[in-house]
This record gives structure tokens, sequence and C-alpha cells, in this order.
């Protein structure tokens, strides 16, 4: 018998950050991506809800000032992750420049093209654990809370993070701090 009150389900964002929470508390080394399309949310607020101090928020009006220190690493390793395709690519990343709407890169490197920069909207510098390994990477997304693509800080032989590359990946969290800039 209905006393006349009517109880609401919790919203479907409140669910599915519910869920998306209680999958990374079971398994904090989730891949966010794989997180987010389970739970049905965008990939930027999955990354959100990892811990801060594994996560930095870089304005996107820091994209080419970010690209051209990227550049200066050597041989990274690029990643565009789709629902249809991981895509990893070393090598340089090529000092580019803007034009008819795109930041053009080209060089003497596996990685080139154009990318539409003024659809980045937000910019990570993410440490986390990942299968009991540190993975270090410096994430663009768009406007939608997705990944545009990924920079990696590579691995030796050994499957060691890159000293010199971790050094100036460890120099972003400084050089591009919110509170510094």
């Amino acid at each position: 018998m209905s006393d006349g009150l009517t109880i609401e389900p919790a919203a479907p964002a409140d669910d599915a950050l519910a869920k998306a929470r209680r999958i990374l508390a079971e398994k904090p080394d989730s891949m966010v991506e794989s997180v987010a399309k389970e739970a049905g949310l965008p990939t930027r607020t999955v990354l959100e809800l990892t811990p801060a101090e594994g996560r930095m928020l870089i304005a996107p009006e820091h994209f080419e000032a970010l690209w051209q220190e990227l550049a200066s690493w050597g041989t990274v390793m690029f990643l565009v992750h789709t629902p249809d395709i991981v895509l990893e690519c070393e090598g340089a990343l090529p000092v580019g420049s803007f034009g008819h709407g795109y930041y053009n890169i080209h060089g003497d490197s596996p990685i080139g093209g154009h990318i539409k920069a003024s659809n980045c909207a937000a910019i990570y510098v993410v440490d986390r654990q990942l299968t009991s390994r540190r993975v270090c990477s410096v994430q663009f997304f768009n406007g939608e809370g997705e990944v545009m693509f990924k920079v990696f800080v590579r691995r030796d032989a050994q499957r060691a993070l890159l000293p010199d590359q971790l050094a100036r990946f460890e120099a972003l969290k400084t050089k591009f701090n919110e509170a510094a800039i």
C-alpha cells in the first residue's frame, strides 16, 4: 500500500560515479578508460576520481609550451586510444606550429600530423601505479572528457623508466604547476 510518498532513484550520473569509485576502490590500478567505459562516464571524470597526488591539471592555454617541452625529451611513447585501436608509436615529438586551425607537427619522426589543439580542454600530468609498475604520462583531453592522446615516459630494456625522461617528467610538475603560472 502506498503512503503517497515517492522516493526518487539516484540520478544516473550519481550511480555511474558510485560505480566508478567502487571499481577504483576494489582495483586501484584499473585502466581509467576501462573504468570509464564500464561506468558510462567520460575518461576525464574517472581520472579525477583517482588520488589527487597522482595527477596535476595544466590549463590548455599551455598546450604549445608543454608540447615544446615534451619535444625536448627525445624518443617518447605516443599513444592514441580509441574504441577501435590503441596505437602506440615510439618517436621524438617534432616541434610544431599553428596553421589552418591545427597544430602541425612534421619532422624526422614517425610521429607527425595535425592536432586540433583548440579542442584540447585540459592536460594532466599523470603518475600512477599500474600492475605494480609506475606509469608516468602527459594526457591531453578534449571537451567531451575523452583523451585526445597521451605521451609516456619510456622504459629501458629492463622495463625501468628512463631516468632522464623521469627527471624531465618530475620537472613538469613544478614548471607547469597551475599555482606557479
